[in-house]
């Protein structure tokens, strides 16, 4: 009986099998389909990530997490967690739209140093393409017509 299981069974597969790491296995398997998730992901940036993302480009040298939550309040009204920013600073760091860095140690904050996020090229990118979007589906609505777009 030839199932594709039988792979794993050959001599050939038995003699190498002491040489090969358990993952090698896998992805050496023929019937074993290999994707690399990061290629899969796509890149897709939600609401607060992209409130985030903006207000760490407005504040520039002063964008830490604490700045962040105090900023989003006073301009959008929003009351925020500051965890959650600290989240998805984290978040937009790994998707490389920030980058951070350590600020230096202040006595008011008892020695600890802040760790500032600066917003980078493909951040920038990123918003452009968001209000370029945004805009577009804004000039197909005739309730919102705007003058000047």
């Amino acid at each position: 009986m030839n199932n594709r299981w039988n792979y794993f069974y050959t001599d050939q597969f038995l003699e190498k099998k002491k040489d090969i790491h358990f993952f090698n296995k896998i992805y050496n398997n023929p019937y074993i389909s290999h994707t690399n998730y990061i290629q899969m992901q796509k890149e897709y940036l939600g609401e607060f990530e992209e409130l985030v993302l903006t207000m760490v480009g407005i504040l520039q040298e002063d964008a830490y997490g604490n700045a962040i939550v105090n900023e989003i309040n006073d301009r959008v009204g929003r009351v925020v967690n500051l965890s959650a920013v600290h989240v998805t600073l984290y978040r937009l760091e790994d998707k490389g739209l920030v980058k951070s860095g350590m600020g230096g140690a202040t006595n008011a904050r008892g020695g600890r140093r802040k760790r500032i996020f600066t917003i980078t090229n493909a951040g920038l990118s990123m918003l452009k393409a968001k209000k370029e979007q945004q805009m577009e589906l804004w000039k197909l609505m005739p309730q919102l017509k705007i003058s000047g777009i």
